[in-house]
Formats: C-alpha cells, sequence, structure tokens
C-alpha cells in the first residue's frame, strides 16, 4: 500500500511527480542504505551520509519552496510537502535535515525586508540548508523563558547566549537566531530575531557546544549552538525589535506541517515493511497475512497513516489559501506524530522476535518516530492549542 501520489495528493503538477519519480531514484540508490549504515556508525554519519546530503542538495532538494523567480522550481507547499513525504520514506534524519530550511527561512519570509529575503533565497538556491535557534537549556516548549541577550552596540548587535538541541547546527549555511533585546518587555515583545547569513567557522564568537547522540533520527545532526559577544549588523534583525516571539510562533504554525508529515514517511514506510513481511512469514502453515488478527493491526495502521496525511494536506491547503491554520496544524502535527509512534510499534509487533533486532528496519522506525511527539512543540502543547482555540 505504498503512497500514490496521485491519489494521496490530488493537484500535483506533471513536474513535481517526475521530480518525485526522481527523488524516488536517488534516495533508493544513495540514502536506503547508506541512513541504515550511519544510524549504526558515527564515522558513516559524519562522512558518507554528509555526502549524500550534499548530493542531495546539490541536485535542489533544500529548494523545493524557493520561486522560480530566486532560481528555485517554484513548486507549491503542498506539492513540496509531498515530496518531503517521499524522502522522509528512506529516512526521516534526512527529511528533517533537508526540510530544515522551511523552518530556518521561516521567520525572515514572514518578516523579513526585501533584502533578507533574496539573501536568503539565493543561500537555498546554492545548495545552503538553515538553522533555526530558538530552544535553550531552560527553555523547551515554554519558548519565552530563553536567556539569550542582544544589545545594540553602534550599528551592530551583540549576541550572548546558548541553544539546544538545535537541528543542522554544525553544518548549515545560514542561522536565525533568537535573543532578547528588552528584558523589561517580557518574551512577548522583548524577543528578537536575526538573521545570520554565514557559515559558523566564518563568525567569530560563534560555536558548535554538545552534538547530541541521539535515539532516533541518528542522520540529522543536532547541537548546541553558542553565542560569545557574537556581533552581527544591524541590519540582521528581523522585521524590529520585539518581534521575534511573534516570528517564531508563526514559523512554528507552518513547520508543524512539515513535522507532520516527516511522521507520515516513517508511517508508510513501517506499514509497507510490515505489509511484506507477513505476506512472506509463514507461521501455523499460512501467511501471517491470512491471520485476521494481523490483518486488523493492518487496517488500523492504514486508517491512523491516511488520517495523519489528510489532515497535513488540509492544513495545507488552508495555509496556500491565506485563511487561518494554527488549529489545523496543531492536529495534524499532533494526529501524524502519534500515528507515527503507534505504527512503528505495531510493526515491530508484527515482526516479532526479528523486529527488536537491528538486522531489519522497523526498529530503527520505532526509534525514529518518538522525537515527533516532541519536538517543534509537544503534543501536549498542540492539545492546549487546539483545546484553547476551541474555547475562544
Amino acid at each position: 500500500m505504498a503512497m500514490d501520489p496521485k491519489k494521496d495528493y490530488q493537484g500535483l503538477s506533471d513536474e513535481c511527480l517526475k521530480v518525485m519519480s526522481e527523488v524516488e531514484a536517488f534516495c533508493e540508490k544513495e540514502v536506503k542504505q547508506t541512513a541504515i549504515d550511519a544510524d549504526a556508525n558515527p564515522e558513516v554519519q559524519d562522512k558518507k551520509m554528509m555526502e549524500v546530503i550534499a548530493k542531495a542538495c546539490e541536485l535542489g532538494y533544500n529548494a523545493f519552496d524557493v520561486p522560480k523567480e530566486h532560481g528555485g522550481p517554484g513548486f507549491t507547499k503542498l506539492e513540496s510537502v509531498a515530496l518531503l513525504e517521499k524522502m522522509s520514506y528512506y529516512d526521516a534524519g534526512f527529511g528533517i535535515t533537508i526540510s530544515a530550511n522551511g523552518l530556518a527561512a521561516g521567520p525572515v519570509l514572514i518578516g523579513g525586508n526585501d533584502a533578507q529575503k533574496a539573501r536568503i533565497y539565493e543561500i537555498i538556491a546554492h545548495g545552503g540548508i538553515g538553522s533555526f535557534c530558538l530552544t535553550e537549556p531552560a527553555a523547551g516548549c515554554d519558548a519565552s523563558a530563553g536567556q539569550s541577550v542582544a544589545y545594540k552596540d553602534g550599528d551592530e548587535y551583540v549576541i550572548n547566549g546558548g541553544k539546544c538541541f538545535i537541528t543542522n547546527g554544525p553544518l548549515a549555511s545560514y542561522y536565525v537566531v533568537f535573543a532578547m533585546t528588552d528584558k523589561s518587555k517580557g518574551a512577548g515583545k522583548g524577543y528578537s530575531a536575526f538573521f545570520i547569513d554565514k557559515k559558523i567557522d566564518e563568525v567569530p564568537g560563534m560555536s558548535i557546544g554538545r552534538i547530541e547522540n541521539k535515539m532516533g533520527i541518528r542522520n540529522s545532526q543536532v547541537s548546541e549552538v553558542l553565542f560569545d559577544n557574537v556581533r552581527v549588523p544591524a541590519s540582521a534583525l528581523i522585521g524590529s525589535e520585539g518581534q521575534g516571539f511573534k516570528l517564531a510562533m508563526m514559523t512554528l504554525d507552518v513547520a508543524r506541517i512539515t513535522c507532520g508529515i516527516t511522521a507520515i514517511g516513517i508511517c508508510q514506510r513501517a506499514l509497507d515493511e510490515a505489509t511484506e513481511y507477513c505476506k512472506q512469514r509463514v507461521q501455523f502453515g499460512a501467511p501471517l497475512s491470512t491471520n485476521e488478527v494481523i490483518q486488523f493491526k493492518l487496517a488500523d495502521m492504514a486508517m491512523k497513516l491516511q488520517a495523519g496525511r489528510q489532515l497535513c494536506i488540509h492544513a495545507t491547503d488552508l495555509y496556500m489559501q491565506h485563511v487561518p491554520f494554527s488549529t489545523e496544524a496543531a492536529m495534524a502535527k499532533c494526529v501524524a506524530s502519534d500515528a507515527s509512534a503507534y505504527i512503528s510499534s505495531e510493526a515491530v509487533q508484527i515482526f516479532g522476535g526479528y523486529g527488536f533486532m537491528r538486522n531489519y528496519p522497523v526498529e530503527k522506525l520505532m526509534r525514529d518516530s518518538k522525537i515527533f511527539q516532541i519536538f517543534e512543540g509537544t503534543n501536549e502543547i498542540q492539545r492546549m492549542v487546539i483545546g484553547r482555540n476551541i474555547v475562544k
């Protein structure tokens, strides 16, 4: 029951379908086995997987959202979401690394000036990927509790502090950084955002701290990003002072859709692996697939997968129509990530003892799935967002 792009995503252009076939061929050749090897071996992760990511960026897989006038393919958001699901099917860490451009570029595209937008498109179109620097050790879901600060010094801002759990921290081509510019106004109006359009080794005082050793999505590099009197030009400010928190929250609304669809890639892979296995595995003289209990499991898995996917598509449609979609994005992220945890766990159950072994693919899918219930706002936070909006 593999994803059918014409059936599951209605309205994709012929060009998108052509690129999707190319993405699938690339991932079969370059990502599928390398992702498994890199998950188990940090040396492979640091070398071969990074080479694969570089190749993908050279092919423009990082730039699906970039308009044609800025050197990209000009795909719609729905088309880029469909392509992200296909990439994530082969490895969620790979999908997250590539798709982080949407998260990192979000504040600039929402609140930046024309020069900043043109610059970020230029970086992405030339193979760059971004890093969204918001989370801090004492401020996980409570982004407003961040301790990083920035102050104006002539025609520059000076940034101090530290961020943690930052996707693409060690390998980004640009960074969007959030820091408090006026503590007296609190997070709502005292937080600001800055666009640093350079690699980390080109910025004095900016460095990578600990690179995290994670349970899952091990092919996505996550690290601390540290700031020690980092000076950036005043032109790095996105919008005006005090707009940072608003820009972060608006960006996360969109990111929850891509987070959800990446989880759906895991769902589809887990369902496909479990289906193929139970058709081949013979128990009590018959294939597992003839067992009604197994069929019920597959049915539940398929229903949850489609529910999550269609919620992601619905939220994307609302976004494309420029109508409020915050509630629907929270629903999509929550349902899709819960589905990925459930479906990957059921896939392990169908594989039985073999599912627990690392030489079969489903244990990795189960490990990869868990983070989607946590980042981009935990699913508890998503339920708070949904509930509050219902009450309103």
